[in-house]
């Protein structure tokens, strides 16, 4: 029998958490006079009032965790906290269903950043805030689990990244708690000083802030309607860029490198196969660009760069509606949703190192047509890949494959058209946020679509940020016979 104790009882504390930093928005409400600091204080007060239950009626806090129940509380987690953080959307004059406000949170905390709310030039400072806040916390929530949770339970190859501290589920909650205040200092400082880049371009200190938790976390909310094109501000593009750009590269890196080791950050194999994917594909979008469009090549490049990092790392970010570049660009800008960033990243999607480890095993395999006798073993940063490794991976690059087209052909049955329905399932699993097409595309939003397709997409967004098999395995019959 499955022991929920330990599981309710950090569900408790995630939930204490949520209500705290709901009192920003409603500081920020009562600080412009809005009402809506009400809906805060009344979400803020539920929210503590369970959390704190939890704790208290769970007694004492776990020691340890089995495997089992961190795969039972990394799944439901997040559902409890996107759950209590569609509070506030449900609640405050935006005249959203809980349908909605359910989607948005999810969208947020999956550091998603599809949207539902229609009018963000004119929505209240404190929901701008709350949904900024969530793309934060949910930046941080991934880089912790896939630090000290995801290399314990051996999802997709991320076993990888195992160190000493992570090897045992006994000593997964120091390990967190270690992992959470370093990565939680470099997370902090990048999201400063982002925001005083931008506040020196010429942004307010509000967009400044909203935008720079945002951009660390690749989620891609923005305070305005037409995201980061409405900001009128190359400046701002380029600085954005740049730490969307740092927020996809390994944070236990940055640790490394305060430590003294700043070379490892450009050693690290993913590191370089990332930076050199994401040259590629800016050089060859600004060409197509810069023909298609006639336009100079230096916004060409611009305009380019901030897109396709955008998109790659899952933020979500629009400059421009590329959906205007050309039949190329549109094709690039869906494929490199299925890229991704580095492990250990705010990104999403399938990541490089899978990429890597795919490229490996190919080339054994090759070596192996040639001489069946001989003896090769695939590398990954000058360690062996073993066959558990590449069996993991390549089971979960036939998951995410067969979830989305799973997901694309419950959309298109639900009515949405081709375009729609398979940009919308690739967006979701790859927790990217905008899609393709007159709809979702980037000057789009998702309000229009029927309820059972955002329900859809908040079930492919969680199963593309939790890595599939942490949320699937719950569904099998032997996971509850232990």
């Amino acid at each position: 029998m499955l022991d929920f104790r330990p599981v309710l009882y950090i569900i408790g504390i995630l939930l204490t958490t949520l209500a705290a930093a709901m009192c920003a928005p409603l500081v920020a409400d009562l600080v412009v006079g809005h009402p809506d600091w009400q809906v805060f204080a009344a979400s803020a007060a539920l929210t503590a009032f369970i959390g704190v239950t939890l704790l208290l009626t769970t007694m004492a806090p776990p020691s340890r965790l089995s495997v089992r129940q961190a795969f039972f509380l990394t799944t439901t987690s997040w559902l409890a906290m996107t759950f209590f953080a569609a509070l506030p959307f449900a609640f405050a004059n935006l005249e959203l269903d809980f349908t909605d406000a359910f989607f948005e949170a999810m969208s947020g905390l999956t550091t998603t950043g599809s949207t539902v709310i229609t009018s963000l030039d004119t929505t209240p400072s404190g929901i701008l805030l709350w949904r900024a806040i969530l793309q934060w916390l949910g930046g941080i929530g991934i880089i912790v689990m896939s630090i000290a949770i995801l290399p314990m339970l051996k999802i997709g190859g991320n076993q990888l990244f195992q160190t000493e501290s992570s090897d045992s589920s006994e000593k997964v909650l120091p390990r967190v708690a270690q992992i959470a205040s370093g990565v939680g200092f470099v997370y902090l400082a990048l999201t400063v000083a982002c925001a005083a880049l931008l506040w020196f371009s010429g942004l307010k200190g509000f967009d400044a802030i909203a935008h720079a938790m945002t951009t660390i976390a690749t989620g891609g909310f923005s305070t305005r309607d037409g995201s980061i094109g409405a900001l009128l501000n190359p400046g701002a593009e380029v600085i954005i860029t740049c730490f969307m750009l740092l927020g996809a590269l390994p944070f236990v890196l940055y640790l490394q490198a305060l430590r003294g080791k700043p070379l490892l950050l450009w050693r690290d194999n993913q590191v370089r196969w990332f930076f050199f994917i994401v040259a590629f594909f800016v050089l060859s979008v600004t060409a197509a660009h810069h023909i298609n469009n006639d336009i100079n090549i230096g916004r060409a490049l611009r305009e380019a760069a901030f897109n396709v990092t955008s998109i790659m790392t899952g933020t979500g970010y629009a400059s421009a509606n590329y959906a205007g570049w050309g039949s190329f660009a549109t094709g690039v800008f869906f494929f490199i949703m299925f890229i991704g960033g580095c492990a250990g990243s705010t990104t999403c999607s399938i990541k490089i190192f899978r990429y890597q480890i795919l490229y490996q095993t190919a080339k054994v395999q090759m070596k192996h047509l040639i001489r069946p006798h001989g003896i090769f073993i695939g590398t990954f940063n000058g360690r062996p890949i073993t066959d558990e490794v590449e069996n993991s991976v390549m089971s979960f690059f036939f998951l995410f494959m067969l979830t989305f087209a799973v997901l694309a052909g419950l959309l298109h049955f639900i009515g949405l058209d081709f375009l729609t329905a398979v940009s919308g399932a690739a967006s979701a699993i790859c927790n990217v946020g905008p899609a393709l097409g007159d709809i979702i595309g980037p000057t789009g939003n998702f309000s229009a679509l029927p309820d059972s397709a955002k329900w859809v997409l908040a079930a492919g967004m969680l199963l593309g940020r939790l890595e599939l098999f942490t949320v699937l395995v719950l569904f099998a019959p032997w996971f509850w016979r232990g």
